[in-house]
């Protein structure tokens, strides 16, 4: 079943609509040219999400910096970026170092001037349950997802505190920063502090001209998926009528709705984190469904200590 398929029964021969499928790829959400000489740069843009969200950037005419970790696949999505009729620059960083964010900063200033856009789309994340998490496992999400974007958000606004100008951050969260998110312990956590990061940089900014909104994905597959979350959704039957809006989503739909916070239709927003997932957290049943241990749920054994 792909984006814009959505069937589910409402009695003998009754099929609901769902929500409306969203427009062709290549349309915009906002007037051609809405990010001339503007400069965009987003984490994690060489794959998945991240690419997706550049690319609706690119199509507005922004000049693009994608940084990841993966050199490879940067090249590969700086080539495509391109085809969009933009310029692009990519540049390797880890995010959990602070002299590579900086790196990363000089690159963009270099290229194209200091960016107005930050995306912090860079994250970590798998499933496992809390009582087998090493140290490590621990450390390297909350780190990647939660430091990673601090630090990157911290130079993004020293430097435009520095200069004195105005400028956006859009860092991608998850709804489980609201819920709890059983089996991903790790990222659970460090969304629900780059969600408080975001309420609290929107005030302390806010009177210098910085925004800082968070923008949270619902179920939207891509070729660049995890094995482990692309495993799960495989063994997920009939996955887009579990969804309230009777479909997934569609990447370009989050970029879309990236492209609005952080453009000048947006600038009374900030403090803001908008979930774009058809209501799909909000999701209640009027039975509960029997519990099933996380443990159960990836097909572990019993802990043994």
């Amino acid at each position: 079943m792909n984006d814009d398929e959505a069937v589910a029964p409402d009695g003998p021969g009754r099929a609901l609509p769902g929500l409306p499928p969203p427009p062709p790829p290549g349309a915009s959400a906002l007037p051609p040219g809405t990010y001339d000489g503007t400069v965009v740069l987003v984490t994690g843009g060489g794959t998945g999400l991240g690419k997706a969200i550049a690319a609706e950037f690119a199509r507005l005419g922004a000049d693009l910096v994608i940084a990841s970790r993966r050199e490879e696949r940067l090249k590969a999505a700086r080539d495509e970026l391109a085809e969009l009729g933009g310029r692009v620059t990519a540049v390797p960083c880890d995010i959990r170092d602070p002299d590579r964010v900086a790196e990363v900063f000089d690159a963009a200033h270099e290229a194209y001037g200091l960016p107005d856009v930050l995306v912090n789309n860079a994250a970590a994340n798998f499933p496992v349950p809390a009582e087998d998490m090493s140290p490590n496992a621990w450390r390297s999400v909350v780190d990647i997802t939660l430091t990673g974007t601090f630090l990157m958000t911290r130079e993004f606004g020293r430097r435009h505190l520095a200069a004195g100008t105005a400028g956006s951050v859009i860092s991608i969260g998850a709804s489980y920063a609201w819920t709890g998110g059983p089996g991903f312990a790790h990222s659970a956590a460090a969304k629900a502090g780059v969600k408080s990061l975001v309420e609290t940089l929107a005030v302390e900014w806010g009177p210098y001209g910085i925004q800082v909104n968070g923008l949270v994905p619902g179920l939207m597959p891509h070729d660049d998926m995890t094995a482990d979350i692309r495993g799960s959704l495989d063994r997920a039957r009939d996955k887009a009528a579990r969804q309230p809006a009777l479909r997934v989503g569609a990447p370009r739909e989050l970029g879309w709705a990236a492209t609005f916070l952080a453009s000048p239709y947006a600038r009374f927003i900030t403090g803001h984190t908008l979930v774009v997932d058809g209501a799909n957290w909000q999701r209640r049943g009027l039975v509960s469904p029997e519990v099933a241990t996380v443990r159960e749920q990836l097909g572990r054994g019993p802990f043994e200590g």
